[in-house]
């Protein structure tokens, strides 16, 4: 498994690092325990090193890592976030109830020390801004558990670039964890150059678009109960139509490289920038290694500026909630 660093602060990962939340959270009922340990610890055998769940993927998530993962203290990269306690109903409207006050992360950091079964979190993302709480102050409780041993870096998830700002001047930021993907290109708009700019690194949640860009579901897909998608507007019939043509597209080329469609997704999002580390995650075992094969996948500059050439031409339809 070919490997990146992400920023400027020494953390080197796998390129394709596999996102855990789907194994317990968002995608329907939770996964059986001891397949989803066969499946990380396959992950490991296979290269991957860098692993990502969070406290509101619920506790057992991270009990998870923390069994899987166990024997390979030292040799994995685990990433954890702070911030969203859970939710609430608003006037019929799920909110997220955030918390990122100093008590609060302290407190969120013991727990999932103890169900990941470690001393210090490799990588600590606060997972959404609490405006009741400035950059400054979320800065300086992660260099005071930096130096206190129990976290070695952390980053943001879904941060304004001024916030960003703010917060790097005091703790430098490691890697910023946004949605990227060949149908949600907004961070090329200027996210990118900021993290250029501050030697930040990328880490792309959702880069198979929740799934939709492996071409393995149709507008007549059922999810079970609790799945996401369910109400996610990217799944859609009408939307699904109206993005057939990016699919179409996809498809062809995998076809000329006889590699899968997921396969060119991830090896263009990787040839995109040399910081990009894309997470996609999965529950089954067959996807995984076609997944993490995508690393091994060279794109030469001429088709990747072919590819954006045509996937600039496609009318993409972005609805994605």
């Amino acid at each position: 498994m070919k490997r990146r660093k992400l920023g400027n602060t020494g953390l080197e990962v796998s390129a394709i690092g596999l996102g855990c939340m789907g194994m317990d959270h968002a995608y329907g009922p939770a996964a059986d325990r001891k397949e989803m340990i066969n499946l990380i610890q396959r992950a490991v055998e296979m290269g991957c090193d860098f692993f990502d769940t969070a406290f509101i993927y619920g506790h057992a998530n991270e009990e998870l890592l923390g069994d899987a993962l166990e024997a390979y203290k030292g040799k994995v990269v685990i990433a954890t976030k702070f911030g969203i306690l859970g939710r609430e109903e608003n006037q019929g409207r799920p909110e997220l109830i955030l918390d990122s006050s100093p008590d609060a992360i302290r407190e969120q950091l013991e727990g999932s020390l103890k169900r990941l079964k470690v001393d210090c979190v490799d990588l600590y993302y606060q997972h959404r801004v609490d405006p009741k709480v400035e950059p400054e102050i979320v800065a300086g409780v992660m260099k005071e558990l930096m130096s206190e041993g129990k976290i070695k870096h952390w980053g943001l998830s879904n941060a304004p670039i001024d916030y960003m700002r703010r917060a790097h001047a005091v703790c430098p930021v490691a890697a910023i964890e946004n949605q990227y993907s060949m149908m949600w290109r907004e961070p090329e708009e200027e996210l990118f150059k900021v993290c250029e700019e501050l030697g930040i690194g990328f880490v792309a949640y959702s880069p198979l678009g929740n799934g939709f860009l492996s071409g393995k579901y149709t507008k007549d897909t059922k999810y079970p109960e609790g799945d996401y998608r369910n109400f996610m507007g990217r799944f859609k019939p009408e939307v699904i139509d109206r993005n057939q043509a990016l699919l179409d597209l996809v498809a062809e080329i995998a076809k000329s490289k006889n590699v899968t469609s997921a396969q060119i997704v991830l090896a263009w999002e990787l040839a995109q920038k040399p910081y990009i580390v894309p997470i996609p995650g999965t529950t089954k075992l067959h996807r995984l290694e076609e997944n993490l094969g995508a690393a091994d996948i060279e794109l030469t500059e001429g088709e990747l500026a072919n590819i954006n050439e045509e996937i600039s031409n496609i009318d993409i339809d972005e609805t994605h909630f």
